[in-house]
Formats: structure tokens, sequence, C-alpha cells
């Protein structure tokens, strides 16, 4: 399979160089080959390379010479140097020049394959990840959410205030108001946002299960706990975890969620040793609190510990300002999802469109467009 990262092999023996350049090509790679350091750095002004491969003993630059001037130029190259000479202080050397892995002479053919391999993946799952943040950064980012109402622009004006901070933060709306769109609007705009988020809907699972979906479980538990298993609440350390439907929990999970957002620390279910975590906490509910409070529903020193900073998130009927602007987004998107064009909105289903008041309504006429245009 042919690989798009470039990789540079630097040797001043024609044979080493020949029988790496041969190797890596077969499983794909494309190789260049240099004689010596002078020749890669000409070769790296011509044009980047992912991995950079070289002898540490050289007649014109040395390997770790070479290394230090390569990342001055190219630091996310990544680089693995081989000697014939192998001690703890070259490999600690190595390392320190940013060299990410390190190979002696004689090395086995597997060795060296393995070592490529597993760099290049390495490397192309942080390039993944971060297109992937700048992506959601994009999508989740103030500029791209349609606030044509006063009522939805005094709550991107909250959002932008309680992002930098880290204070819990409890979204209340009505379901189908963008709930969990604001949540990952919050954390994007946070000083987490190269953290994971980790959401959760607590209405959606029994209390037991809801118990090991937050914070996991030890191998035999319970029945069917085959194996150990991490919670949310560990998997979003230094992130952010989102509750939705918090307002749905049990009494049960309402106490063992106060614990832990008190102490910020829990055990796994079946375990004993205690874990600390530093997870912020959006939360979101539909439901009336402050009603569930004086009915016995909901724990009122809970609710104070999810209520720090609230914002409120009007549904469609109240910004009515969004709903063409809504309509026509969907239309484009789907229409050059669908490879359809973009079609203008009619009077006719304009006027239909301003008769609904949900939002739900906006994304099923959404749909019945995008399985029209597939049609």
């Amino acid at each position: 399979m042919k690989s798009d990262f470039s990789i540079l092999v630097v040797d001043d023996e024609p044979s080493m160089r020949e029988l790496i350049r041969t190797v890596l090509s077969k499983e794909g790679y494309p190789v260049t080959e240099a004689d010596g350091g002078n020749k890669a750095l000409s070769l790296m002004e011509e044009g980047g390379f992912a991995l950079v491969i070289s002898d540490i003993k050289m007649p014109d630059m040395g390997g770790m010479e070479l290394l230090r001037r390569i990342k001055e130029v190219s630091p996310s190259t990544q680089a693995i140097l081989i000697t014939a000479y192998g001690s703890v202080e070259n490999a600690v050397e190595a390392m320190k020049v940013g060299a990410t892995d390190y190979l002696t002479k004689p090395f086995k053919i597997d060795e060296l394959k393995l070592a490529v391999s597993r760099i290049l993946n390495e490397k192309r799952l942080s390039e993944e990840n971060s297109y992937l943040r700048q992506e959601i950064g994009q999508r989740y980012g103030l500029d791209n959410f349609i606030a044509r109402s006063s009522a939805m622009s005094k709550v991107l004006e909250e959002v932008g205030s309680v992002a930098p901070t880290d204070a819990t933060v409890l979204l209340r709306g009505e379901s189908g108001t963008g709930k969990e769109l604001i949540a990952r609007a919050i954390h994007n705009l946070s000083r987490r946002r190269e953290g994971i988020f980790v959401a959760v809907n607590c209405a959606a699972l029994t209390e037991t299960l809801l118990e090991s979906e937050l914070f996991g479980h030890e191998k035999g538990a319970f029945t069917g706990a085959i194996s150990q298993k991490k919670g949310r609440f560990e998997i979003a350390d230094g992130g952010t975890l989102f509750l939705d439907e918090v307002g749905d929990m049990s009494p049960a999970m309402q106490a063992k969620l106060l614990r832990a957002l008190q102490e910020q620390a829990f055990e796994r279910v079946g375990g004993t040793r205690t874990i600390k975590v530093d997870v912020r906490i959006i939360a979101a509910t539909n439901r009336d609190l402050e009603g569930a409070i004086k009915g016995g529903k909901f724990r009122e020193d809970l609710y104070y510990r999810l209520n720090v900073m609230s914002i409120r998130i009007p549904p469609l009927r109240e910004r009515s300002e969004c709903i063409i602007p809504l309509a026509e987004f969907f239309l484009d998107r789907f229409g050059k999802s669908l490879g359809k064009g973009v079609r203008k909105l009619s009077p006719e289903a304009v006027g239909l469109l301003l008769k609904h008041t949900s939002w739900n309504a906006i994304t099923a006429i959404a749909r019945n467009v995008r399985r029209r245009n597939r049609n």
C-alpha cells in the first residue's frame, strides 16, 4: 500500500542506503537517498520529508548535528538514528536532539520496518487529530451559529463569557434547542480545547449502567464485567464531561455524582482505589429542576453544584428570525453533499416554514428536502 509519507535515508555507505531503500520501497514508501549530511540538508530545502533515517558517524556531518539542523527548518520531521557504536549515552543524546527512535547496527529488517511503521502511523494520527480539531473548531466556533435574534445573541455572549473559565455550566432548554452544540462550543473556546469532549445521555441508561458508564468498573464487578473498563469521568480527564438530561438521574446516582463533583474523585464500580481527575462539567436539562427540588426528586446541593453558571437556550418559536436562515443553511448543506446544487426556497416554502414553531419541524423539512433530492 503506497504511503504519502516520504523518507530520506542518509548514510555514507552505498550498500546500507540501498538496503534500507529496497526494504522500505517494497513497503510502499517513497524513498530518497543522500550520501551525507550536506546533501541531506540540500534535499530538505527542495522538499520536506516525513522521516529521516540517518547514520550517526559520517565524514562531512554527523547524524546528531544533521538532526539538530533539520529540526530548525522542519520541526515536524521525525528521525531514526543508526550507529554501529551503540551505547546508552548515544541513545540518550539522540533522543535529546529530537530522534524518535535509535537503532544499533546490525539491526534486523523487521525491526526497521516496525519502527518506521510505528513512527509514521503515529504521525498520521497526530495530523488527523490536528485536522479534526481544526474542523471541530470551525464547526463549533461562535461565528458558525445562526443567531439572527436578540435571544440567541445573548446566549452566544454568555457562552463567550463563561467558556474561558473552568466554571461548571448548566444549560437549560427544551429538547432540540441545541444544548449539546452549545456545550461543544464552550469546550472548544476553553483552555481545555486540546482535551477530549465526552458526552453522556443520563436519561438513556439505567441506574446501574449509568454508574458504570460514568465511573467505570473493575473486572468481575458484576455479571458481564469480563474486563476492567474506564468510565467517562476518567476518559474526560483534562477535558470536558457533558452530562445531558441530568435531571433524569435517580436519587442514588445524584448522590454519587455529587460526591464526584465535590472531590473530583471516585472509585470504579467494584473497586477500592480512589481515582482523581481534572474534569470540567457541563450539564443540560429540559426539566424544571427547581420544581423537582420542591417535589423531592432532585437534590438541592447537587443543583447548586451544577448551576454555577446557567444559560437558557430559547426554543425556535422564540427566535423566529432564525427560521429562514436555518432552512437555507440546511438546503445549502444537503444540496452540496448530494451534488444537486443549491435550490432557493420558494415563497410557498418560506410561508410554510414560518408557520412552524419548533426546531424539529425545521430539521424534518430539511430531511424531506434531502430525501427528495436523493430520489
